[in-house]
């Protein structure tokens, strides 16, 4: 099929599974957190991973953001070659063939990292004498994620020391996600550490979508990084930080076979839908059928229970998915159809899928 021939469609007409993506929510949600972070007077540093798309990432930068957030350098160098220059990578980048990659991207913008180990600091550093260049680097913090990040404020203001005395590197601020109460408490006493040393907390980086509305209580952050807040997702959903009607990207899926008369099989399996649960004991949200339950994926099969709905599908029927968590779903389809007013306005190929290294 032409191109044009997609554009003039009718989103009924779209052949499934399709992911698509609400043009005014999405252009809404970048409103909504642009509002909020420039009430707060924080900056805004959007997280890519979700969308994966340069097209956003610049629509996000036009609302006011101050560059972005990508988690990998794969993803990273997709961004630069888009035409984005400001972005830090929150994550601790280790290998040489990485960091290689990491120092060409460093001489042609504006690109900050973080770290949680002096063996991360010291591979910064290495790469960045031998690249001839100054690395800006956050240290990474843990208070409550369970991920990456030092334990303490003791370790945090000891790796800045290091970072600091590294002629390669730059320490440029801390680094978490996501963040909570304790968050604040753990950069001012990391700032009583190292007062008096010339280390400038200069950057106060917190993360998460669900997160986000408390981002008036925090009054240590300087600069945010959410991702999923673009399109939303069941989880966000859950989380008080986003309702179903501001959701921009849903699956539109196919009954394809009815079994038996209570249950269905639509054409989006595992290939289309993330397999993570997130707690959840299905597998996303019907939204015509609220009280069906999509309880299993095979590859190209979504199995679901209508038992408890009082209308049941046909076969040839289309239905809405909101997926679980929508950042692993942008990562298993080539492109997303951008819909207004029910009809195809644009195709954005995610031109980041794939980029984990």
């Amino acid at each position: 099929m032409r191109e044009e021939e997609m554009y003039a469609r009718e989103i009924d007409a779209l052949d499934t599974p399709a992911v698509v993506v609400d043009l005014e929510r999405l252009e809404a949600n970048i409103r909504r957190l642009q509002g909020l972070l420039n009430d707060v007077g924080v900056a805004n540093r959007p997280h890519i991973k979700t969308h994966k798309i340069p097209e956003i990432a610049r629509q996000q930068v036009a609302a006011g953001a101050i560059g972005i957030a990508c988690q990998k350098v794969s993803e990273a160098e997709v961004m630069v070659a888009a035409g984005l220059d400001d972005i830090m990578i929150p994550y601790n980048i280790v290998g040489g063939a990485k960091l290689q990659r990491l120092m060409e991207l460093a001489r042609r913008v504006r690109l900050s990292v973080t770290a949680d180990s002096p063996f991360t600091a010291q591979g910064y550093d290495r790469a960045a004498q031998e690249a001839g260049l100054e690395l800006d680097v956050l240290v990474e913090f843990d208070t409550g994620g369970h991920r990456c990040g030092v334990q303490s404020p003791a370790q945090a203001a000891e790796l800045a020391r290091l970072i600091d005395r590294l002629p390669g590197l730059h320490f440029a601020g801390l680094m978490t996600f996501p963040h909570n109460a304790y968050s604040d408490l753990f950069v001012r006493e990391t700032r009583r550490l190292l007062a008096g040393e010339g280390l400038d907390v200069r950057c106060v980086s917190y993360g998460g979508t669900p997160q986000m509305w408390q981002i008036r209580q925090r009054t240590e952050a300087t600069e945010y990084r959410a991702g999923t807040y673009v399109y939303g997702d069941r989880a966000t959903v859950r989380s008080g930080a986003m309702t179903v009607v501001q959701c921009a990207l849903h699956v539109i899926a196919t009954v394809v076979s009815r079994p038996t008369a209570n249950r269905g099989v639509v054409d989006a399996g595992s290939k289309t839908l993330t397999s993570d649960l997130l707690g959840f004991d299905t597998y996303g949200l019907i939204l015509e059928y609220p009280r069906a339950r999509l309880y299993a994926l095979s590859e190209e099969h979504g199995h679901v229970d209508f038992s408890q709905c009082g209308r049941k599908p046909e076969i040839g029927e289309r239905v809405t998915i909101l997926p679980n968590h929508v950042c692993p779903v942008s990562n298993l389809v080539d492109e997303v159809i951008g819909i207004r007013d029910g009809r195809v306005e644009v195709l954005w190929p995610v031109a980041a899928r794939g980029k984990v290294r």
